[in-house]
């Protein structure tokens, strides 16, 4: 899917399927248009596609290799596009998470139990013509065996 093909989206739909606002998918790409550099041969995918490309990879967690199917590229191609974009977005300082202890502080009680459900081997006589353990050999008479 080409950024060209969802600009037409209503901005509730845009958000569906991008999973940031149209204002805030503007603001990522002219960061990343601003920090990635041209060299060397043409990209096949606009600044926009990149963008795209990557926030599908967030989003819906495909795997590099559907993504590249996707846009005609190889699964290289899509790794480093991935990794130059969050790059960029992470340096411009604009686009973070908050940090972990903003993410801790919350009124939420959590309880948590914990159940070991490991399992565990239990030994058992081996079946078959030598089965017999030497425990029941020498309980059996002598004139039986």
């Amino acid at each position: 899917m080409r950024y060209e093909t969802i600009q037409h989206l209503r901005d509730t739909e845009f958000k569906r399927l991008t999973g940031v606002q149209r204002e805030a998918f503007a603001q990522m790409l002219k960061v990343v248009e601003k920090n990635l550099r041209d060299f060397g041969r043409p990209t096949k995918l606009s600044r926009a596609d990149q963008l795209l490309l990557t926030l599908m990879y967030w989003r819906e967690y495909r795997t590099e290799f559907h993504i590249a199917q996707s846009y005609g590229v190889s699964e290289a191609t899509v790794c480093r596009t991935i990794q130059k974009v969050e790059n960029a977005l992470v340096r411009s300082g604009k686009f973070r998470l908050p940090g972990k202890k903003a993410l801790q502080a919350s009124d939420t009680v959590f309880e948590v139990v914990l159940v070991d459900v490991s399992e565990q081997p239990i030994e058992r006589p081996k079946k078959g013509k030598n089965g017999i353990t030497a425990a029941k050999r020498s309980a059996i008479p002598k004139k039986h065996r």
